[in-house]
């Protein structure tokens, strides 16, 4: 297939539509199932590149939870803890502790499950049956593999009705160098980012902790190449194995790592007690489940515990979850790793991290507020290494 008709573009206005190779030579991908769009495709192909990474350089099976071009979760594949496995909703899947797949689409798709809604996923491995029966019960897109067991293949292409996209890529596959795309008829041309991350970025530490343990420069290196395929300005907290708060797209550094610092306490505070003991009414779906534990965590829009709005989700009304409560849980948490995907310009990027107990931190450097930054760090003991590399993503 040397090219596949779209049904539109970005938006139903845009068309003709349709993704091909400039060379004339054979797509990369099959699609095993349904018709993905111009959006599916861009998903598809960034996340692809994204779990291939960390399985190249963690050596684990890795997947990723990706929604508008950018990830809402990514993780290897670890298994996870029983309070975890609340969290995201799979207590009940058979034989996920023994599919590191499996385990490590969970995480992806459990940590920021509001923002993973309608997801595409990418799996680094051969998606197996436990890995296809976890996303079966999940709103997504679609999702792209090196291949598909004959079971996993059954499953998903019976979801949606028969219409959901299925896409196999060739994992051999290796693009050109040079890389274009079209802006208001103005062609651009530029190298490939192929930088290659791993440990040995974390070489130069500038604070006073030089200590940055294995766990911790493992997650390190899952948030900068987390960081490599997220649309700028990005800010990843990751912990664990997995990204567990992304902030993607501000103009401002300090707004990208606030809200990757929600995020990242949303999960946290969504594995806590009070948020896994929450008694929800009895076929209550997924999804407002979700919302209901966001309302509950962020004090949204409506107040769940409220009288009169309690009923309609839980069988008895819980007990307002306050801020100080939140904060004295939160208080708890350490060992937290972030990663930067350009410097930051002053300390309060820190300040805030410490706040989602951030412990590690790389960035390249190159601010004309370093020292600002490296004593902000040193403040709370922190081991930061300057990594000289940018990231950005567009």
């Amino acid at each position: 297939m040397t090219e596949f008709e779209l049904k539109y573009g970005c938006n139903p206005n845009q068309k003709p539509s349709k993704i091909y190779m400039r060379s004339g030579a054979e797509l990369p991908i099959e699609v095993l199932n349904g018709r993905p769009g111009y959006i599916n495709f861009l998903d598809a192909l960034n996340s692809w590149q994204l779990v291939r990474e960390l399985k190249r350089e963690l050596g684990l099976p890795a997947a990723a939870s990706f929604k508008h071009v950018s990830p809402a979760g990514a993780a290897i594949g670890l298994k996870l803890s029983d309070a975890q496995k609340a969290a995201c909703f799979v207590r009940d899947i058979q034989g996920l502790d023994d599919s590191p797949l499996a385990c490590a689409y969970a995480r992806a798709r459990g940590t920021d499950r509001m923002s993973s809604f309608g997801d595409w996923i990418a799996l680094s491995d051969i998606c197996d049956g436990v890995t296809a029966r976890i996303i079966k019960r999940e709103v997504s897109d679609g999702v792209i593999a090196p291949g598909y067991t004959p079971e996993a293949l059954e499953i998903l292409s019976a979801k949606k009705k028969g219409g959901y996209n299925v896409v196999k890529i060739d994992e051999k596959y290796v693009p050109e160098h040079e890389e274009t795309k079209d802006v208001f008829g103005v062609t651009f041309s530029q190298g490939r980012n192929d930088f290659k991350i791993d440990y040995a970025l974390l070489d130069n530490v500038v604070t006073d902790n030089k200590s940055i343990p294995d766990a911790a420069k493992r997650d390190l290196v899952i948030s900068l190449i987390t960081l490599k395929y997220t649309q700028s300005n990005s800010v990843c907290y990751a912990s664990d194995g997995q990204a567990i708060g992304v902030g993607a797209g501000q103009q401002s550094r300090i707004h990208c790592t606030r809200l990757a610092g929600g995020k990242a306490d949303t999960w946290h505070l969504r594995q806590s007690p009070r948020v896994l003991e929450l008694p929800f009414i009895k076929g209550l779906g997924r999804a407002d489940r979700d919302n209901v534990i966001d309302g509950f965590i962020n004090h949204n829009e409506e107040d769940v515990t409220a009288d009169g709005v309690w009923q309609r989700y839980f069988t008895s009304q819980p007990q307002y979850f306050s801020a100080e409560e939140q904060r004295a849980y939160l208080d708890k948490i350490t060992g937290v790793s972030l990663g930067s995907d350009a410097f930051f310009p002053f300390g309060d990027n820190v300040e805030r991290a410490h706040k989602s107990g951030v412990s590690y931190i790389a960035e390249p450097g190159g601010s004309v507020r370093d020292d600002n930054v490296i004593e902000a760090a040193n403040k709370y003991g922190m081991a930061m290494a300057f990594t000289g590399m940018r990231l950005f993503h567009h």
